[in-house]
C-alpha cells in the first residue's frame, strides 16, 4: 500500500515537472502585430518600426547575410 501511495505520488510529481518544463503553445507577437500596436494610424511609422523590429531581430539571432556583411565591409 505503502509503495502505491509512494509511486503515484513520484508519478504526479514528474507529471507537474514535465507541465511546467513544456513549452508555451502561444504565438510570439510578430514585428507587424508589434508595429500595428504601436502606431495604430500611422502607416509610414508602422512600416519603419516593423523594418526597425526585423533588422534587430536578425542582428540577435545572428541571421544577417552575405550582403549585410558587404554593406559592412564597404562603409569602413
Amino acid at each position: 500500500m505503502i509503495k502505491n501511495v509512494v509511486f503515484t505520488a513520484a508519478a504526479a510529481a514528474m507529471i507537474a515537472g514535465a507541465t511546467l518544463a513544456a513549452p508555451l503553445t502561444a504565438q510570439a507577437m510578430t514585428c507587424q502585430d508589434a508595429a500595428k500596436m504601436k502606431y495604430p494610424e500611422s502607416m509610414k511609422e508602422r512600416m519603419m518600426y516593423k523594418r526597425d523590429c526585423k533588422k534587430a531581430f536578425k542582428a540577435s539571432e545572428g541571421k544577417e547575410g552575405p550582403l549585410t556583411k558587404m554593406r559592412m565591409k564597404s562603409s569602413s
